[in-house]
């Protein structure tokens, strides 16, 4: 991960519990819809972060799989489960959105 991602995650971290602290200042009743709020929030972070690093790795590994079948045709078959590795990365994503909801 580059330093600039690096560098927006954790801003939007700090925000995030710079907001929740400010909310607990608030009346219990607002405090129940604000944890719901973050919840939400929590939940699409997890599954934008977790596809957009699914596609970089499928990118990258698509494209030294085409490099790799290009010398050597024989790769095909040993190339697509590195690819379905990466895919599997979403799908954790989706996972554990659905978890931070449910729970």
């Amino acid at each position: 991960m580059n330093r600039k991602t690096f560098a927006s995650v954790v801003i939007l971290g700090v925000c995030a519990a710079a907001t929740l602290a400010a909310s607990e200042a608030a009346a219990p009743a607002a405090a129940a819809s604000s944890v719901a709020a973050f919840k939400y929030l929590a939940a699409a972070v997890a599954v934008g972060i977790a596809c957009i690093a699914g596609g970089m790795a499928v990118g990258r590994i698509g494209a030294a799989a085409m490099g790799a079948m290009s010398e050597n045709p024989e790769l095909s078959g040993k190339a697509l489960p590195f690819v379905g590795l990466a895919e599997g990365i979403c799908l954790w994503g989706f996972l554990v959105a659905l978890l931070i909801i449910l729970l």
